[in-house]
């Protein structure tokens, strides 16, 4: 089981990272958002993995640490709130500045120019 949160976890760092090398500004809003869900399973992971028990029943040794999960929760519902906030930024700026690359270059504006005089 740790195996396969372990494999998520690279994963989804990997997408991430992938994205957030893109020039336009939507892929890196996506790649944030996969590395803070890359970093949310790291931390419910890091909770002991327990299957088929009880949170608090049982002996001490049995239980599983909630504070994680709850770290978790509240981080998964920050990170959905900055994420919509972003891309309400990213969507106003394409607007603003009629470009959605990160490093503001404008593709074909000197050609687009040339084509209209």
């Amino acid at each position: 089981m740790e195996l396969l949160y372990a494999s998520c976890v690279g994963v989804l760092v990997s997408c991430g990272i992938f994205l957030l090398l893109r020039a336009r500004t939507f892929p890196v809003v996506l790649g944030l958002t996969m590395i803070s869900y890359a970093v949310n399973l790291f931390l419910f992971s890091a909770g002991r993995l327990t299957i088929n028990k009880a949170v608090v029943l049982g002996t001490g040794a049995e239980y599983a640490d909630p504070l994680p999960q709850a770290l978790v929760l509240t981080a998964i519902v920050i990170g959905f709130a900055m994420t919509a906030f972003v891309v309400i930024l990213a969507i106003r700026g394409r607007a603003d500045l009629g470009s959605d690359h990160v490093d503001g270059y404008v593709p074909n504006a000197s050609t687009d120019s040339k084509e209209q005089k």
